[in-house]
């Protein structure tokens, strides 16, 4: 199963590099559609080898378990979700064969980097991986060469690079803890932990501090997450949904490793506090913005922030149903959000706008599209019968559970805030009559199709947690330290 592996990375990897030397349109989408759904496919019979019985996939630097795969299974079929739209989105924006070739190269390597950052075990490898992430989508993000995006990118390039700076600070702490208690050791995350009980407690609440702050950057904690809206709101749709729903799960992913070594080595007082003072900020800032937003991608944007507060709550507030609620919770977020974002490329095309007030009666002119973003805004609202639901209840047990009623009630409040602002956006959007005459269509229909598979998984973990299922997630809480 290490050719399995090696193939996951191999795949977009080597799609990237075919469609940089293809000329023609029709191969590049062609390369780039078919390596989208290869590599949730070979994801996914990761996954089932894992969920079968066999631990741990291993050449080399390349380490696959049931968290890694989880995380790579997230990338994967949010990839292969927004590439299938990915290429009708292009054929209506964009003309230019040069630009074309770049884009999807550029996309295919974002795939790549973020697969190589949840399945190496070198931690060094790991934050390589997630600073290549940001080299990859600058350019994604200024492919529509206004001055806004530009500006955008230019601050996510910034605020992005002194976040992984820090994070690399923190990678070096933890080395220098781990080597001046028992020698020379590798950066592997098993060799750590392996350790992890004879590291310096002192220096490793100070490397957990520049760990927090640097892949909260990425995941979009506040009071880092300035890059956030700017980007999702003016990148691309493809690339807003591929951000949203897998980068921002990346970030998570490395903090997650970094906890269940950090815990052994202090308790799980100490990484606690931090994560649930970072997760009710996150919550808080989100909901302020959230109340008076203009812009719908702005305003998806900022639920991002919401909703990787609540996964640092979950964190935060630890045991079986808060790992269990965070975990689930980053999987449900990136079905709904990858998807609204797609959504948001057709409604964009069709009002020629990202204003609110400038898109009305969509239910009306497109809908499939209109119906399915609504679906798409009542799951990322919490409400049943979509996963998110499930999962912010699992969430805020857990908090109640744990001792910190304060942290979960305050939580609630806001998550109740977001809850009001969200509504009153969407709902002006869906209804009422639309300015101007818009025909009655749906924008890449056939392109927006795969998203009735994030509806179908969105309702199928909210109505149930099948024994399999729960059995995954027991094999992940293993690996992070968590007990029933």
């Amino acid at each position: 199963m290490g050719m399995m592996l090696i193939l996951l990375l191999t795949i977009p990897a080597a799609a990237s590099a075919l469609i940089g030397f293809s000329r023609k349109r029709e191969t590049i989408e062609w390369i780039h559609a078919i390596a989208s759904v290869l590599s949730f496919i070979a994801a996914a019979v990761i996954a089932v080898t894992i969920w079968m019985g066999q631990e741990v996939i291993q050449w080399q630097l390349l380490r696959a378990d049931a968290l890694s795969v989880f995380f790579a299974a997230i990338i994967t079929f949010v990839g292969a979700v927004t590439g299938v739209y990915a290429v009708g989105y292009m054929r209506l924006d964009e003309s230019d064969p040069a630009r074309i070739r770049i884009f999807f190269a550029l996309f295919q390597l974002f795939v790549f980097t973020m697969l190589l950052a949840v399945t190496t075990d070198n931690l060094g490898l790991m934050w390589v991986a997630i600073e290549g992430t940001t080299l990859a989508t600058v350019f994604l993000v200024t492919f529509h060469d206004s001055e806004t995006a530009l500006q955008a990118a230019y601050k996510y390039l910034m605020i992005s690079s002194v976040g992984i700076a820090m994070a690399f600070m923190g990678t070096v702490l933890m080395y220098y803890a781990a080597a001046a208690r028992v020698g020379e050791i590798g950066l592997s995350w098993t060799s750590l932990i392996g350790v992890a009980a004879q590291l310096d407690p002192s220096v490793v609440k100070l490397a957990f501090v520049f760990i927090l702050i640097g892949y909260g950057t990425k995941a979009g904690l506040a009071p880092m997450h300035t890059w956030l809206p700017d980007t999702y709101s003016e990148a691309p749709a493809p690339v807003s949904a591929l951000m949203s729903g897998a980068l921002s799960t990346v970030g998570m992913y490395a903090l997650i490793r970094f906890k269940s070594v950090i815990d052994i080595t202090l308790g799980t007082a100490y990484t606690s506090t931090w994560l649930m003072r970072f997760g009710l900020l996150s919550l808080g800032i989100a909901a302020a913005f959230l109340v008076s937003q203009r812009n719908y991608k702005r305003m998806l944007a900022y639920s991002s922030v919401e909703h990787t507060g609540i996964v640092a709550l979950g964190l935060g507030f630890g045991g079986y149903w808060g790992t269990v609620g965070a975990l689930l919770h980053i999987l449900n977020h990136s079905l709904s959000k990858s998807m609204l974002f797609i959504l948001s490329g057709s409604i964009r095309l069709k009002y020629r706008t990202t204003e609110i007030r400038g898109v009305r009666g969509l239910l009306g002119t497109s809908p499939w599209t209109g119906a399915a973003f609504l679906c798409g805004v009542v799951a990322l609202l919490g409400l049943p019968p979509f996963g998110l639901f499930i999962s912010e209840f699992m969430v805020f047990r857990a908090g109640f559970e744990a001792g910190a009623p304060g942290y979960a009630v305050a939580g609630i409040a806001f998550l109740a805030l977001a809850f009001a602002g969200m509504l009153a956006g969407i709902n002006a959007m869906l209804y009422g009559k639309p300015a101007g005459d818009l025909d009655r269509s749906d924008p890449l229909m056939w392109h927006i199709a795969p998203v009735a598979l994030n509806v179908v998984l969105l309702a199928g973990l909210g109505l149930t947690f099948p024994n399999g299922v729960r059995a995954f997630f027991d094999q992940v809480l293993l690996i992070v330290g968590v007990s029933h």
